[in-house]
């Protein structure tokens, strides 16, 4: 008889816990990658509009300086913008250190969990040596006694 199965595994608690931190940590990496790659986009984006805005006031008159600083606090503003992006890239990096943090923690807890089991097992197989031997016991003293009552009824019917 073989001791392979045919049917599929099954998947324990540890796989599976392993599955998930391992989707947590590729999620996290790619928007990570993702923010960072939008937010140089941005700048660059921004850096061209700015360059080519800058060309354009330097030919206009004097009365056109206001509209060039309006413009370039609006610039200034989606600079701002494009630094928080920047900021989020480091969220992304304080999110993946969680990550691996909790992932150690879950590690622990598996180790614990399996340590307690073993412990447990231990006593429980200990108590049941003693229990079987104390019935073994029992058991054969009532037979040693059973068998000195049949002797007695032997001789004393002789």
């Amino acid at each position: 008889m073989s001791i392979n199965s045919t049917g599929p595994e099954e998947k324990g608690f540890f796989e599976k816990v392993k599955e998930t931190i391992e989707g947590l940590w590729d999620g996290t990496k790619d928007k990570a990658e993702e923010l960072k790659d939008k937010a140089s986009d941005t700048i660059d984006h921004l850096r061209e509009k700015a360059s080519s805005e800058k060309h354009a006031v330097s030919k206009k008159a004097t009365s056109a300086k206001k509209s060039v600083t309006a413009k370039a606090s609006a610039t200034t503003v989606k600079a701002k913008a494009a630094a928080a992006d920047v900021k989020a890239t480091n969220k992304a990096k304080e999110i993946k250190t969680k990550a691996a943090d909790e992932s150690a923690k879950a590690k622990k807890a598996v180790a614990d969990v399996k340590a307690k089991a073993a412990d447990k097992a231990k006593v429980i197989t200990v108590k049941a040596k003693s229990e079987a031997t104390q019935a073994k016991k029992s058991v054969a003293a009532k037979a040693n006694k059973t068998a000195t009552v049949a002797k007695r009824k032997a001789v004393a019917a002789k």
